[in-house]
């Protein structure tokens, strides 16, 4: 039995701002037409060392049925996105964060985007989320490649439904041709 006090201790522990660091290396090759760009890996993305790992995050559902695949591992998912020359990388290099949750992120450090962008075919950015849009709109717009904003495809973005998710990243599909 849980006592108030417990409740607040169980609360605070998982409620604590960390140091996070991406550790992830970003999927592209010279191909690569597209880019997908988030915030920063969840936990559990840098736990399982690969991009959108958390099960409840809907990216590869939406990629799954968009494309009428059925990707499951990380090598069917780096071979498909590198065939269909779509990047993945993430904006954040460092940052102070309060579990996954990009509105607590403070102090933050970038990755380097616009070397991605020189060593590729990139013309089109897609940034999932608003912490991932401002960020890239304040430090990269001047790359001079076409951008847009895409909802997050995590869970706590309750108000998407996965419908109105596959439509509005229908656009990546749409843009790979």
């Amino acid at each position: 039995m849980k006592t108030k006090n417990s409740s607040l201790r169980t609360i605070f522990l998982y409620n604590k701002i960390m140091k996070a660091k991406h550790n992830l290396k970003p999927i592209y090759n010279e191909k690569t037409k597209i880019l997908i760009l988030g915030s920063l890996p969840s936990i559990k993305s840098r736990e399982e060392k690969f991009y959108y790992a958390n099960k409840s995050n809907r990216f590869w559902q939406i990629i799954n049925i968009l494309f009428n695949v059925n990707l499951i591992t990380k090598e069917e998912k780096i071979e498909f996105l590198l065939k269909n020359k779509i990047g993945l990388f993430d904006l954040i290099k460092e940052c102070d964060i309060d579990g996954s949750s990009d509105s607590s992120i403070k102090n933050i450090k970038l990755n380097d985007i616009e070397i991605i962008v020189k060593n590729s075919n990139i013309k089109y950015i897609f940034l999932t989320g608003k912490k991932a849009y401002t960020l890239y709109e304040k430090n990269f717009s001047h790359l001079n490649v076409k951008y847009f904003y895409l909802p997050s495809p995590s869970s706590a973005n309750a108000q998407y439904s996965i419908e109105k998710l596959i439509k509005e990243y229908s656009i990546i599909k749409n843009s790979i041709n």
